[in-house]
């Protein structure tokens, strides 16, 4: 019985103690940069699923630009090659190739739609409009989840930094996470500079 006693006064010291040194802060801080890492992936994810769907609207339009609609179709087919997860994000070989692939896939898009401009049939069909409708949200929502990202990062690194959550960090084991997209904080602080206006009729 007093062994009993022993292990639940313990317990309860223990938790006191960690939930003091901010123990409970960090769990939640870390959860949540998995979280908004997640909603990343889910934009990106997405936009490339709106990628078929364009190319396939644009091809019997394009009949002169098939090199362009190769290269956005492999630059697709990369960026569902890559697979990261919240555990991956130290991994800076990885995020290297994962930011190669989508900027490509960016890229290939923004060279997609600038040529869509000597196309007006192509501008003034439906299916065509509706997709860069969605594919404008879809990079909007790039932009927000990735700022999100950014400052729940923000917000974990700085907690493990200060006293005395930093000695609870070292103790158990919380390194500093890696900031994917701080040296484009900029960029991902503000809407897309490339916007997809498709006028009603054709020109």
């Amino acid at each position: 019985m007093i062994k009993r006693w022993t292990a639940l006064a313990l317990a309860a010291l223990a938790t006191l103690l960690l939930s003091g040194c901010g123990y409970n802060e960090i769990q939640r801080l870390d959860e949540q940069v998995k979280a908004e890492w997640s909603q990343v992936l889910n934009q990106y994810e997405r936009r490339a699923d709106l990628v078929p769907k364009l190319v396939s609207s644009v091809n019997a339009y394009m009949v002169n630009e098939r090199t362009l609609l190769k290269e956005v179709t492999e630059a697709r087919a990369r960026v569902g090659e890559i697979r990261v997860t919240a555990d991956d994000l130290d991994d800076p070989a990885l995020m290297a190739r994962f930011e190669q692939a989508q900027g490509a896939l960016s890229a290939g898009l923004s060279r997609l739609l600038a040529v869509s401009e000597n196309y007006p049939a192509l501008k003034s069909d439906g299916l065509f409009r509706d997709l860069m409708t969605q594919l404008e949200g879809a990079e909007n929502r790039i932009a927000v989840a990735r700022e999100r990202y950014v400052r729940s990062v923000q917000a974990y690194n700085q907690t493990i930094r200060e006293f005395p959550t930093l000695l609870t960090a070292k103790v158990l084991g919380y390194g500093l996470k890696p900031q994917y997209g701080l040296d484009k904080a900029d960029e991902v602080m503000r809407n897309p500079d490339v916007t997809f206006d498709v006028p009603a009729t054709a020109k």
